[in-house]
């Protein structure tokens, strides 16, 4: 049977669909309106669908695999060169076909609706956790015009806006009181709001076993452990630990020419949410390891690395070993070994 791949420009209410054949010629196109969709797909024989890996892509990947059709998110960034003419519905909907039939692209797996839920979390704690920072710094740079000069931190800046709105101070006028009486409040909601999500996220990582396995390995904690799980999902998408490495950007970005390999900072491919919090977890292991003289083998070998390469390096290292290493546990699900050599030899 001929393989005849169909492309499917996405949006929100019109959807442009192109079918072609092996030797990359146009078959079919049609324009769909959101509601005929499924019924579309629904009469076709079963077929490889291509999308471009954006949003609400995963749920209508899900939709249309359920009707029997090889499902395929091809990550936007590679779709450009295969699209012929101008750039419109058609065309682009044609270039996701090529690029389906070309078969060199690594889609992207498809994710489930656990997943999607648990990504939610994590976005829109992240959001809350920007809004109340943005906050902090406002009131910082307003204090900082009257010549008060808070340090930086949460911490402080609270005890300061505590003893500024004392009735007793006077070093701000009413006006500029009431302002910051009415920002202290608003930063009292967002801190309501960061333990609201922080509950339910250690709520989540106290029923679920990958979390607690997770949590035993230096430098995750209930927040990292989380955010790797709702990011990998079915590990065993990856083949290797040094693939889910890769797919989160901690591996160096390559630009080689005439056999020459020049490597530079990482490539920050993936999620940049769960980046950061894997680096800041790698980076508290690193302090602990050094605080605590820790003689296990992966923070003698973080320390002699901060030693020589840096901290920043040692870091970025760290968490691309975290991520191989959680990648295994979660893969054979065992449990991680501090001591490896010393646990076979027991």
């Amino acid at each position: 049977m001929e393989f005849t791949p169909v492309g499917l420009d996405l949006a929100k209410s019109i959807f442009h669909s192109v079918t072609i054949n092996q030797r990359g010629k146009q078959l079919t196109r049609k324009c769909l309106k959101r509601h005929a969709l499924l019924e579309h797909f629904a009469q076709l024989e079963p077929t490889t669908v291509a999308m471009e890996a954006c949003s609400a892509s995963h749920h209508w990947a899900r939709e249309i695999r359920a009707l029997g059709h090889e499902v395929q998110l091809l990550p936007a960034q590679h779709i450009t060169p295969y699209r012929v003419g101008q750039k419109n519905d058609y065309n682009d909907a044609e270039a996701i076909a090529k690029a389906c039939l070309h078969g060199g692209i690594r889609p992207v797996p498809v994710k489930s609706v656990e997943q999607q839920v648990l990504q939610s979390y994590q976005v829109a704690r992240s959001l809350v956790i920007q809004q109340r920072t943005a906050l902090v710094n406002q009131i910082r740079g307003q204090l900082g015009e009257f010549g008060i000069a808070v340090p930086q931190g949460i911490i402080r800046l609270r005890a300061a806006a505590v003893k500024l709105l004392d009735p007793g101070n006077e070093e701000l006028m009413p006006l500029s009181k009431e302002l910051l009486s009415m920002q202290y409040e608003q930063l009292a909601v967002l801190d309501k709001h960061v333990q609201w999500h922080d509950e339910r996220i250690k709520a989540f990582v106290r029923d679920d076993a990958r979390c607690q396995a997770l949590q035993d390995m230096p430098g995750i904690g209930p927040v990292v452990a989380f955010s790797l799980v709702s990011w990998m999902g079915d590990a065993h998408r990856f083949s290797k630990g040094r693939h889910a490495s890769a797919a989160l950007g901690l591996v160096p970005s390559q630009h080689s020419s005439g056999g020459k390999s020049r490597l530079g900072g990482i490539s920050k491919c993936g999620d940049p949410a769960v980046r950061c919090h894997v680096v800041h977890g790698a980076r508290a292991a690193i302090r602990a390891a050094v605080l605590k003289d820790k003689k296990d083998p992966l923070s003698r070998w973080a320390i002699a690395l901060v030693e020589r390469r840096g901290m920043n390096r040692a870091t970025v290292a760290l968490a691309n070993k975290l991520v191989r290493i959680a990648w295994a546990i979660l893969t054979t699900g065992e449990a991680y070994r501090a001591h490896p050599q010393a646990l076979q030899a027991a």
